[in-house]
């Protein structure tokens, strides 16, 4: 096996809307919103993660995904706001007066905040290709509805949880848990907190356990969920995905349909296999395909590399065009 090139990436905490942000860049290109500078790419991959947001996660994805695509493209991912744990000196909200957004943490403002990094971070001249992955895939179809001037070549929805997640089986079981007992988990957090790093990585070993290859960056990455302001912000948006993502949003599928790929699992107990059938009896003609690989939702845990080979697969065809 020959030994992989390490991958240029570049890290970043930025404020944006206000909120503590962690973006993750492959590639050389660390500033894409110059526009005098003649050597811009004509297209950035940006990742619009599920929920946990944490930009870590798609850490190994990207970097298949950028020597997939013989490192021409940069390709981002950027944290949902409040996600992240921001470094020391860092606060979670920017101490200004103007006070951005109502609700940056909540499901609406979380597409705001992408649309506001694309807008202060990209140039308008580049293409975009979206990747979104779960309740990310409802924040892409809702970015393309409230900015239909963004230049997205194609959006990629992986294991997308655009309606119904509070009568999906997963959904069930944890809409109560969300909506009614979240506070209650905010303790047993905090006290988890002041275990040192070492016992935390450890723990979240034993609860990936079952898994026969974890990606390493997703035990890292988990240790930011033993903080408090973390765990608040995730169960807050995954309280409000369960009151606000009921209904498909096919006006929206229908304008944008040649630049969709939807891609659904087998046993995904988030948008279950009938979720499937039903979107490609209404879209006959739309790209939805139906995952044969057994990966689960969250692929990103021990699948990275095989949904990057498998999405620079299917572009292929789009970016001899470009």
């Amino acid at each position: 096996m020959r030994s992989e090139e390490p991958v240029p990436l570049h890290e970043e905490f930025i404020y944006c809307c206000g909120a503590a942000t962690h973006v993750l860049k492959c590639g050389p290109w660390k500033d894409l919103s110059k526009d005098e500078s003649k050597n811009l790419p004509r297209l950035l991959f940006m990742i619009i993660p599920g929920n946990p947001g944490l930009a870590g996660y798609y850490r190994t994805f990207i970097q298949a995904l950028y020597c997939g695509l013989n490192q021409q493209y940069p390709v981002w991912v950027v944290s949902h706001a409040g996600h992240c744990k921001p470094p020391s000196g860092m606060e979670m909200i920017e101490d200004t007066d103007i006070k951005e957004l109502e609700d940056v943490f909540g499901l609406s403002g979380q597409v705001e905040h992408k649309l506001n990094f694309l807008k202060k971070n990209v140039s308008k001249d580049i293409k975009l290709v979206l990747i979104a992955h779960s309740i990310g895939c409802y924040i892409t179809l809702e970015m393309m509805k409230r900015a239909s001037e963004l230049q997205v070549l194609r959006s990629v929805l992986l294991f997308p949880t655009i309606e119904r997640m509070a009568q999906s089986p997963q959904g069930k079981l944890m809409t109560p848990l969300l909506c009614k007992l979240r506070y209650a988990l905010y303790m047993p957090v905090y006290l988890l907190s002041f275990l040192p790093e070492g016992v935390k990585a450890s723990l979240v070993r034993f609860a990936l356990r079952g898994m026969k290859t974890c990606d390493e960056s997703s035990i890292t990455t988990s240790i930011n969920l033993f903080s408090v302001d973390c765990i608040a912000n995730i169960l807050y948006m995954a309280s409000q995905e369960m009151m606000k993502v009921v209904e498909r949003d096919s006006t929206t599928i229908k304008q944008n349909l040649k630049k969709l790929i939807f891609y659904y699992g087998t046993g995904d107990r988030w948008c279950p296999q009938h979720y499937y059938d039903e979107i490609k009896m209404d879209f006959p003609d739309g790209d939805i395909r139906l995952c044969e690989k057994g990966l689960r939702h969250a692929f990103v845990l021990d699948a990275s590399k095989e949904m990057a080979a498998m999405i620079t697969d299917w572009l292929q065809d789009d970016l001899t065009k470009l």
